[in-house]
């Protein structure tokens, strides 16, 4: 992939890719959310593609060692997919803390990337903000998994649309900046 196109461009395609996936889940998790199989597929499957879509752009933008933040997300992000496969036999409220857990960590760890890569691509505040944010949001699930009303996929579905917002708005920010680049 690094071959085909440059690392700006990818982070363009990645973010947009990234918006698009959270934006196709969360339909998924609206439409099936009274079928317990698809539901618990769902939920495997968002920090699994997480650890996926941090694999490719780390390989893509220097490698894992060069991208110790992302190398540590993928980790993350796997054992939360292994974590979610046990909790969803438990309850919806583990499945639930997992998910806080994850969010907690995954958002410092995605805050931590958009702050190493400020200064060589520019427009990743919004990542940064995503990063806090997801912290905050994982706190948040916590305090809910211990809580008296049973969750449902549907508590995780705005977490889901808030990182779509901010991929889908880092991808038209780097390509608005390419595009006056390229004009001036």
């Amino acid at each position: 992939m690094e071959s085909q196109m440059s690392q700006p461009s990818w982070l363009r395609f990645y973010y947009f890719g990234r918006a698009v996936f959270s934006i196709a889940w969360i339909a998924a998790a609206v439409l099936f959310r009274a079928q317990p199989a698809i539901v618990a597929f769902l939920l495997v499957i968002y920090p699994a593609w997480d650890a996926v879509a941090n694999l490719a752009d780390a390989r893509v933008t220097g490698g894992l060692i060069a991208n110790p933040s992302q190398t540590l997300n993928v980790a993350v992000s796997t054992v939360t997919a292994l974590a979610v496969i046990a909790a969803v036999s438990h309850s919806a409220y583990a499945v639930l803390a997992v998910f806080g857990a994850w969010a907690i960590l995954a958002g410092l760890l995605q805050l931590y990337t958009g702050a190493r890569r400020w200064r060589r691509y520019g427009a990743q505040w919004l990542m940064i903000l995503s990063g806090g944010q997801s912290a905050l949001a994982g706190g948040y699930m916590i305090i809910q998994s211990i809580g008296s009303v049973a969750p449902t996929i549907l508590d995780i579905a705005p977490y889901a649309g808030f990182g779509a917002f901010y991929f889908l708005l880092s991808a038209i920010w780097l390509a608005a900046t390419a595009n006056r680049r390229a004009h001036a």
